[in-house]
């Protein structure tokens, strides 16, 4: 009889507190060295503040190139707008997502004076084939976004990817090629569990953002809320939750290819990199 390869914690990792943009107060839970443990997934930050003076700034018009923006918003209003002529509302519940590209340029500023500002902003690599490829952008407002609930009574927002649980399955808002990325948001009520089926030899990344997880495998681990867990390879996914807890369940192929980051660009090369400085600088980001 053969027994599932469970997927373990391989380590735990805390966000840290920094400001981007005009000031914005955020954690950033993935960004900075060692990429390479996260391909193809590059940043995760979180922003959750009642106080304007942490968000008011907003961000500014500034550049991208190379890889994705994921935006989802659980509280709060923010207006993107773009160098191309792309407008959005995100608004609570919804999702950005853009496909930076060969170069956008873009603001996002919040709508709101008073009230929580709520929500994540996810960067997910592209593969070199297609860092110069056509820049987009497409909102999906909150109805948009497929949901469903488990015979366990977890409910599941499917952001990306595929949900598939058993018998029960959702494709999500959005499917991309190459990284296959999944994004889902779980909310396990107490005493509730869930195995999603992931693919094999994907990176998987699990943040708590709301009570606590356990990964039930070899090793049992808790995940407390404000903590993010990368899990190693394996054939199933065991997630329980005895006091009830929220979180997002991040996946993707890893591309394996060089990353080289400044700022807002992400090439495989410095030499890009700095033909990138050079297309913004004078004007050629289109």
């Amino acid at each position: 009889m053969s027994y599932p390869h469970y997927r373990d914690v391989l380590d735990l990792h805390n966000g840290r507190a920094t400001s981007d943009g005009d000031g914005v107060r955020l954690t950033r839970i993935i960004g900075g060295p060692g990429l390479e443990r996260f391909d193809p997934f590059l940043m995760l930050d979180a922003f959750d503040s009642f106080d304007a003076r942490d968000y008011i700034g907003g961000f500014p018009s500034h550049p991208h190139r190379g890889f994705e923006t994921v935006t989802y918003m659980l509280e709060g209003r923010m207006r993107h707008e773009d160098h191309l002529g792309h407008r959005g509302l995100l608004k609570p519940g919804g999702v950005q997502w853009m496909t930076a590209a060969r170069g956008i340029v873009h603001s996002e500023m919040p709508e709101q004076e008073q009230g929580r500002l709520f929500g994540f902003q996810l960067w997910l690599n592209l593969p070199a084939a297609d860092k110069m490829g056509p820049a987009g952008y497409r909102d999906f407002a909150a109805e948009e976004i497929p949901h469903l609930t488990t015979v366990r009574g977890v409910e599941v927002a499917v952001i990306a990817g595929r949900f598939k649980e058993g018998e029960q399955e959702q494709a999500g808002a959005v499917q991309r090629p190459h990284t296959e990325p999944q994004l889902f948001d779980l909310r396990l009520p107490a005493g509730a569990c869930v195995m999603p089926e992931l693919p094999r030899g994907h990176t998987v990344l699990l943040y708590v953002f709301e009570g606590e997880l356990m990964v039930r495998g070899q090793r049992d681990q808790n995940i407390a809320s404000g903590q993010l867990a990368r899990l190693g390879d394996g054939d199933s996914l065991h997630l329980t939750s005895p006091g009830g807890g929220r979180a997002l369940l991040i996946a993707g192929r890893p591309l394996h290819e060089p990353i080289v980051q400044h700022g807002p660009f992400v090439m495989n090369s410095r030499t890009e990199i700095e033909q990138a400085l050079a297309d913004f600088r004078n004007g050629r980001f289109a």
